[in-house]
């Protein structure tokens, strides 16, 4: 009986499915993405997890802040001015592993057609 409601309508997936192919432009723009949020989480939590140690050394230990270090500084003088390099280093880290990783992979993203187009494998 072709008027069967139970048969699944041909050009419908169930709910949650995915398409028959993640090859191509929208695999490659995963990718890319995944590549991005793994740099900006881990620059991130580098600066903000020395801020984060800073905060705690200085509501917990107190005395060990004030204690002079090397060069006469209180230690939590020095940690703090410690901050703007651990910063300049995330960043140059960020920008460098960018630079290596994620800007081939946009590359790469700039060969394929858009969805439009068709997917199709990128020129050679």
């Amino acid at each position: 009986m072709s008027g069967d409601s139970s048969e699944p309508h041909p050009a419908r997936q169930p709910y949650g499915a995915r398409p028959a192919s993640w090859s191509g432009y929208h695999r490659a723009l995963r990718v890319l993405r995944r590549a991005c949020r793994w740099r900006r989480r881990a620059a991130t939590f580098a600066a903000l997890g020395y801020f984060a140690v800073f905060l705690t050394l200085t509501v917990e230990a107190p005395a060990l802040m004030s204690r002079p270090a090397p060069g006469g500084l209180p230690t939590g003088v020095l940690l703090a001015l410690v901050q703007v390099p651990v910063t300049w280093a995330a960043v140059i880290l960020f920008e460098y592993l960018s630079g290596r990783y994620v800007d081939p992979l946009a590359r790469s993203v700039g060969g394929y057609a858009r969805p439009g187009d068709g997917d199709r494998e990128p020129p050679r």
